[in-house]
């Protein structure tokens, strides 16, 4: 590390006394040093600054939306009032990751755009093409044609960052222009904050403000280690709590991206919960720490790799985790087929685990199974619960079993009042697990009078006798 960084280091800590300074062990300080003097904390970022401001850049995209007006819902007046489509302009910042032009952003800033401009900060514009999006995670990778190598960032893959570590955050804010705001790391692995499935921000006090998103969060030696991506505040602006996404998960999408793979979503197959005080004590721990496995989904990954219900997973990967986001973090870091080491409490030992890193079992989009025939459920379509499906549209993944995906209008089923989402349990008192299950059924009893019928409708359970006359 230079001196003008290390200097660098000392120049925002300002509530640092020289005597204190004193006492500090620089080894175990890691080169995290306090400033000694007042000329050290008078000295500025700039040379950092000019390093790293060429690479990032301001998005500019544009869509088609439709207006809504206050008639839209009125079945008369909604003809004559009609919505009128209109374009619709934003801004956002985005990071240069590769010289041959590859630009990671939010997907926020680029999702529906039927225009993509990227402004460098020396004002040449250029078209962009997307290479990917990936809303689970927030992120997109943009790509401009050039002629020459491009300024970029390099991630920041070595060192973790740590709580109190300085770092400067660089976007366009309400469209001013680059602007630079410096803070520290606040917080990390925030996985409380919404917006994405794979949260584990970085929580800075650096200013970021609307038009900020998709731009740089860079440490004191220039290198990226997330991308700025929301704030929390009631007025819109920066009241001093933003999120970036740390920079393993932007650098995961981004080989991706350029390797025109597809991005694995992992499944650890397994619930876990907070460790409380009261589970700590029954567990005799002496404070509570880790997430405790309440449930494991059979043949999937956590159960693969040994993981047992009542087991306590302590860490993944040498990261402390305390709850189900963290660990969905660490997996959805790792490529396909490899395998993350879980550090486990299992009684009073210690065990190392290697989990590997697999996708929700069965298929995001499954077959639907048409009812036809006389019997109640003519005129459904019917598909099977999996992990996989019930996470695209919201199910919790351990629900499994037969749902009924929509009702044909004016048919038997809906005469019977059957609706999208009902879980069939039981048909004419036969369990119903599978798509098969349910077309034997229908069929074997074609024609009956009466069909005692047991289903689960928004955790409510029915068992109405169905009468077909």
């Amino acid at each position: 590390m230079s001196i003008m960084i290390k200097h660098l280091l000392l120049a925002s800590i300002l509530f640092a006394a020289p005597a204190a300074a004193q006492d500090i062990d620089l080894a175990a300080a890691q080169d995290r040093i306090v400033p000694e003097s007042r000329v050290e904390m008078q000295l500025s970022f700039a040379p950092i600054v000019r390093e790293v401001a060429p690479a990032v850049v301001n998005v500019f995209s544009r869509r088609v939306v439709n207006n809504q007006n206050r008639f839209a819902n009125d079945p008369v007046f909604s003809r004559m009032f009609r919505s009128q489509p209109r374009e619709q302009n934003s801004l956002g910042s985005g990071v240069i990751v590769d010289q041959s032009g590859v630009i990671v952003t939010n997907y926020h800033v680029v999702a529906d755009a039927t225009e993509l401009r990227v402004v460098l900060a020396d004002r040449r514009e250029f078209e962009a093409e997307v290479l990917l999006t990936d809303e689970a995670t927030d992120l997109a990778v943009l790509k401009i044609e050039t002629d020459e190598p491009l300024p970029m960032l390099p991630f920041n893959m070595t060192d973790d960052p740590e709580v109190g570590d300085l770092v400067l955050a660089i976007g366009n804010p309400f469209g001013v222009g680059q602007t630079v705001t410096s803070g520290i790391v606040s917080a990390l692995a925030r996985t409380d904050v919404g917006q994405t499935d794979f949260a584990s921000f970085i929580q800075t006090d650096a200013a970021i403000n609307p038009g900020n998103s998709g731009g740089a969060l860079v440490d004191m030696r220039g290198q990226l280690i997330g991308v700025n991506s929301m704030i929390f505040s009631r007025s819109g602006g920066s009241n001093g709590i933003g999120f970036a996404i740390p920079v393993e998960m932007v650098r995961r999408v981004v080989d991706t991206a350029l390797s025109e793979g597809e991005l694995i979503r992992p499944w650890l197959g397994a619930r876990l919960q907070p460790v409380t005080g009261d589970i700590a004590s029954s567990f005799g721990m002496v404070r509570p720490r880790g997430a405790l496995v309440s449930e494991i989904y059979p043949r999937a990954a956590a159960d693969d790799g040994g993981l047992r219900q009542g087991d306590i997973v302590l860490a993944v990967d040498g990261h402390e985790i305390s709850n189900d986001a963290g660990a969905r973090f660490r997996l959805a870091i790792r490529g396909a087929g490899e395998a993350a080491r879980f550090t486990v409490l299992r009684g009073e030992d210690e065990l190392e685990l290697d989990v590997p890193v697999l996708p929700a079992p069965g298929a995001t989009t499954p077959e639907l199974l048409p009812v036809e025939g006389r019997n109640p459920l003519s005129g459904v379509r019917l598909v099977q619960l999996s992990p996989a499906f019930n996470e695209t549209v919201g199910l919790d993944p351990f629900l499994d079993g037969v749902v009924v995906m929509n009702v044909q209008r004016r048919s038997v089923a809906a005469r019977y009042g059957f609706r999208p989402g009902d879980r069939l349990i039981s048909l004419m008192g036969q369990p119903i697990e599978t798509l098969d299950d349910a077309a034997s059924i229908a069929s074997r009893f074609d024609g009956e009078r009466e069909w005692p019928i047991v289903l689960d409708r928004r955790g409510q359970r029915y068992q109405p006798t169905l009468r077909l006359y």
